[in-house]
């Protein structure tokens, strides 16, 4: 009986152990006191210009006409109702100019400008420096991304592609725009696939169960980025189960389907 008690008390301890070790894999960004002992730069990041981004590029100044053959604008038809017969109206959009693998974008007037690898500060700060010859009034410029966006897929909530308003995003928050990470999802674990203006493709392992984790320099995301959350065992061997069930039950009904044929032809 003494023995009995021993070993129920031992796989007990056993499996508090386990579930210890299991939770520990489960919070994010564990030890976070140790951050505060790291000293950091403390610099904000800021997106880059990369080859096939689009950008929209607003000219504005004191004298509205001036800033007016800098500013293209698209024609874009909007129904205004469900039926044939009634009337569209006409929307000015924004001309877009697409990033070329150079880094180059042409600018009416300004022809060609080399914004790849510069950040919107610095692009807009060079528009501005062109613009000064053709303006008598200091010209404003705003640079926006409109294609920036991001992919979370794997063992996530909602996987999917996510376009950014703001042009920042960390990878806390990609999770969160995902729905976070299933149970199943590997904390430790968490791949980034990134490609660099060169088309050079790089993959990076995070583990968001370290705090020191938000320090790193693939914390911000790039437009682009894919982030993959692995599964776990657990997900793998269901897998295989679900696989070999599969194979099993099309096995069996094909040699069904022939017994039942080789008895029809016998009869």
């Amino acid at each position: 009986m003494i023995r009995i008690k021993k070993m129920a008390c031992w796989l007990l301890l056993s499996s508090l152990l386990v579930a210890c070790q299991s939770y520990k894999k489960v919070p994010y960004l564990q030890d976070a006191e140790k951050v505060g002992q790291i000293e950091q730069q403390g610099k904000l990041y800021d997106a880059t210009i990369m080859p096939k981004d689009l950008l929209t590029i607003v000219v504005s100044c004191e004298n509205p006409e001036a800033a007016v053959p800098f500013n293209l604008s698209v024609a874009t038809q909007a129904s205004a109702g469900f039926s044939a017969s009634t009337a569209t109206t006409v929307q000015p959009v924004l001309q877009q100019y697409l990033v070329d693998n150079k880094g180059n974008v042409m600018f009416p007037v300004l022809g060609e400008l080399h914004l790849g690898g510069l950040t919107k500060k610095q692009a807009e700060g060079l528009v501005v420096e062109k613009l000064k010859p053709y303006m008598k009034d200091a010209p404003i410029v705003t640079v926006r991304m409109v294609n920036y966006k991001i992919s979370v897929i794997g063992e996530v909530t909602r996987p999917g592609t996510f376009t950014i308003s703001n042009e920042k995003v960390n990878l806390l928050e990609a999770l969160a725009m995902a729905g976070d990470m299933t149970v199943y999802g590997m904390r430790d674990n968490v791949k980034l696939i990134r490609e660099d203006a060169n088309g050079k493709q790089t993959i990076i392992t995070l583990d968001l169960n370290k705090a020191e984790t938000i320090l790193s320099p693939f914390y911000y995301l790039q437009q682009n980025d894919i982030v993959y959350v692995t599964p776990n065992k657990t997900v793998a061997r269901n897998s295989d189960i679900g696989s070999s069930t599969s194979l099993w039950f099309s096995a069996t009904s094909i040699l069904v389907s022939l017994a039942s044929l080789l008895v029809t032809l016998i009869k």
